[in-house]
């Protein structure tokens, strides 16, 4: 038993056994088009396809015009659906009606005005010869020649009109991300004078140096907090240190008769701390087991954190309450774009 190969190059690949009675019929004849054979047909075509891109814009345009005029807590019936939130509603009917049209007008640019010739291209080596380059060149000339681009000017201009307005869509919805933080992550609330005031972290009551004792750790934030959302960034942790035990005249001048303040966000993902081992000193990150010399100025002595944590400098006022001196020093919490080594 033997197989025969393809009739000239025009088969339809499928193996035959010699003496089937059933031979391979190749490719049907080309039939031409409409469109082809008609220029009123062809024109009307253009239209449509024109038609379909100016559609998009003008559903791109609606796209931006809902997002910036449509209430965000407005919300609406819709008959299969029910109530929906009217923004997100208007907005995925634009935006995808937008992209709807761009695809039918390519489908329909494709299947009525482009080149509709069949062509039997066969398997060949993966590397190009330099021929094949050549013709591959020439191929894709032909192909934008046959695309109509160079005559059909009503459709090359609508659909650059098209894919150039539609990228704004997404654009303007950066908006909805919210605004830029700009000098917010660099500073906290202790940097402002009307929340120095060192209060505890459950009751809110202010607190004394008589409230700790050797070794304690209490956690902390500034006074008066409501209305504010950055509870995080100023959570504080005091400890009491034994003075001697201080590494550095420096760092106990910045605390108050061995009561040293630090940040409680880990420097290295933002971890909320709370592990401290009275002996040495260190506070452990349960996240990712960072660890810092509170009795060195935070420095880290074990784990994946850069930075040392912040230390808060801190007093008493004229009551006998802490308060902080002022902000700290360099940003606290993990890493953030443009942060540099500040």
């Amino acid at each position: 038993m033997s197989y025969g190969s393809n009739d000239g190059g025009h088969g339809t690949g499928v193996a035959q056994v010699e003496g089937d009675p059933f031979a391979d019929p190749g490719l049907p004849h080309h039939t031409p088009r409409r469109t082809d054979i008609d220029a009123r047909a062809a024109n009307r075509a253009e239209r449509q396809v024109a038609a379909l891109f100016g559609l998009s814009t003008i559903l791109t345009i609606a796209f931006i015009v809902c997002f910036v005029a449509i209430d965000k807590e407005e919300s609406m019936y819709v008959v299969g659906l029910g109530t929906v939130n009217t923004l997100n509603f208007a907005l995925g009917v634009t935006l995808g009606g937008s992209l709807l049209c761009i695809g039918f007008a390519a489908i329909h640019w494709a299947r009525k005005l482009m080149n509709a010739e069949e062509i039997v291209d066969y398997r060949h080596p993966m590397k190009s010869s330099p021929e094949d380059t050549a013709e591959v060149l020439e191929k894709f000339r032909a192909g934008v020649e046959d695309s109509a681009i160079p005559r059909r000017k009503l459709i090359w201009t609508s659909m650059l009109g098209a894919m150039a307005l539609f990228p704004i869509a997404p654009v303007i919805a950066l908006r909805d991300l919210g605004p830029l933080p700009h000098k917010k992550l660099r500073g906290t609330l202790w940097d402002d004078p009307n929340h120095r005031q060192i209060v505890h972290a459950n009751d809110e009551r202010r607190l004394k140096p008589s409230d700790f004792a050797l070794g304690s750790m209490i956690s902390a934030k500034p006074n008066d907090l409501e209305g504010h959302d950055e509870l995080a960034k100023a959570s504080i942790l005091l400890v009491k240190l034994n003075p001697s035990e201080i590494r550095s005249k420096e760092l106990a001048d910045r605390g108050y008769r061995g009561i040293l303040a630090y940040s409680k966000i880990c420097p290295h993902a933002g971890c909320p701390l709370g592990l401290y081992e009275k002996n040495t000193h260190h506070m452990l990150c349960p996240c990712h087991q960072s660890t810092f010399d509170l009795a060195d100025f935070g420095r880290v002595v074990f784990g994946p954190s850069a930075r040392n944590l912040p230390n808060l400098a801190i007093t008493v006022d004229d009551e006998g309450y802490l308060v902080a001196k002022g902000g700290f020093e360099e940003p606290v919490g993990p890493s953030f774009w443009e942060r540099g080594d500040a």
